[in-house]
């Protein structure tokens, strides 16, 4: 049979079967409606019944969101790699942010740079990653991110501190500031409400703090608890997500309390969790290290694997303005973007909010 056919028969049938159960529903609910509003009682139906039908309803109303997601989604879809700008003399691209304007900032181990490139890979700016008086010398930054004012932050692991880069100052190329000292800083981004977060793997904590026009950190929060914290990412309610090395990827809210484990959400089995983003229709994107994926966890319906070969090593991950997934494979040494919804999926109203920023819902 010819592949376009069998393709219209399955579309078809599917189609049918969708408006066989609308169809349905309307008319139940329409008998059904004025019978429990007018008379005394419930007929025959029994309790066991209704728990027959709530259980079925709920199992169905499950399939039909798989349904959805299956159809929106595509998987393995690569269309582009971008190598690393300081070539193969240091180690693999760990760290990425992309901006709402296409901008891709990456980190790569042992080098003392933050990139800037085009959507397309090409080289926009380097910063050098250099500190002043004192302490000069380089450093290493782990991951990158952008504030809502545009100032790029760095974790610079080695050093355990937070540094953000203040490019209005007497120095011609701009300067590294020290904004605070953390353990051992692994992730960081910034939250829909400007605040930057940053993941201390050591110390099992998030930090999570404003900062204002004079590089002054103001509103420190700290969460505890938690097993090798890796990457963050702001998250759908305001709060973050974050990932534990080996363990799961917890999700918080605004006010920093646990709201869900992804584990115990899905019943997802990790194996090492490593980079998270969240996406413009609020669904959870995080790449694991040991099995070689990328997973899609949406709001309703169950996980859907985007990326399941073509990996070596991802590390971070993040979601452009024009709707794909961008990897960093530390193990190849570069950046590979995916393709991942079938259709593109609607920006937020908040003209500050971009894959990576702080994103507020709906999201890509």
């Amino acid at each position: 049979m010819d592949d376009t056919l069998e393709t219209s028969q399955q579309k078809e049938k599917l189609l049918k079967t969708i408006y066989t159960l609308q169809l349905k529903s309307n008319t139940t609910l329409q008998a059904a409606s004025p019978l429990l509003s007018n008379q005394i009682g419930m007929g025959m139906v029994t309790q066991h019944h209704i728990h027959q039908l709530v259980d079925k309803a709920k199992s169905l109303c499950g399939d039909l969101d798989n349904i959805k997601n299956l159809l929106h989604y595509c998987q393995d879809n690569l269309v582009r790699k971008i190598p690393n700008p300081t070539g193969s003399r240091y180690g693999g691209i760990c760290g990425i942010h992309c901006s709402l304007d296409g901008s891709i900032y990456v980190t790569a181990e042992n080098a003392p740079w933050v990139h800037v490139l085009s959507s397309t890979g090409q080289t926009l700016q380097s910063l050098p990653c250099q500190q002043m008086g004192k302490e000069s010398g380089t450093f290493l930054p782990e991951d990158v991110t952008v504030t809502q004012t545009g100032r790029v932050a760095v974790a610079d692991m080695m050093n355990g501190a937070i540094r953000v880069f203040n490019s209005h100052t007497s120095r011609s190329k701009g300067e590294w500031i020290k904004i605070r000292k953390v353990g051992s800083p692994r992730g960081t981004a910034v939250d829909s409400m400007g605040r930057i977060l940053v993941a201390d793997y050591a110390q099992g904590q998030v930090h999570s703090f404003a900062l204002d026009h004079a590089f002054k950190m103001l509103n420190i929060h700290l969460v505890s608890n938690l097993q090798g914290p890796r990457y963050i990412s702001p998250a759908p309610s305001g709060g973050f997500v974050v990932s534990e090395e080996c363990g799961d990827v917890k999700v918080f809210t605004s006010s920093c309390k646990l709201l869900f484990s992804l584990s115990s959400k899905y019943g997802h089995r990790f194996g090492n969790p490593a980079g998270v983003c969240v996406d413009v229709a609020g669904s959870i994107l995080v790449a694991d290290e040991q099995l070689r994926t990328v997973h899609l966890f949406p709001e309703q319906g169950a996980p859907v694997c985007l990326v399941s070969t073509r990996l070596q090593r991802p590390a971070g991950v993040a979601c452009s303005s024009s709707g794909h997934l961008l990897v960093a494979d530390a193990g190849e040494n570069c950046v590979k973007v995916f393709k991942y919804c079938v259709r593109p999926l609607y920006r937020p109203t908040n003209p500050g909010a971009a894959c990576g920023d702080p994103i507020l819902t709906p999201r890509c």
